[in-house]
């Protein structure tokens, strides 16, 4: 029963951190283009191509 006592905070604090993480990401615009980067994937240019 005492290690809830130590088991409960950490992962409430993980799950905040968690949180604030992913808050950051928003903020900084991570999730502002998510149909660029699978365009980029698909995009077959020749000069990207090693010799």
């Amino acid at each position: 029963m005492n290690v809830l006592l130590f088991l409960i905070p950490t992962a409430l604090f993980l799950g905040a951190l968690g949180l604030a993480a992913f808050l950051w990401s928003l903020k900084s615009g991570q999730y502002s283009d998510l149909d660029g980067a699978a365009w980029r994937a698909l995009n077959d240019d020749e000069d990207d191509k090693p010799l």
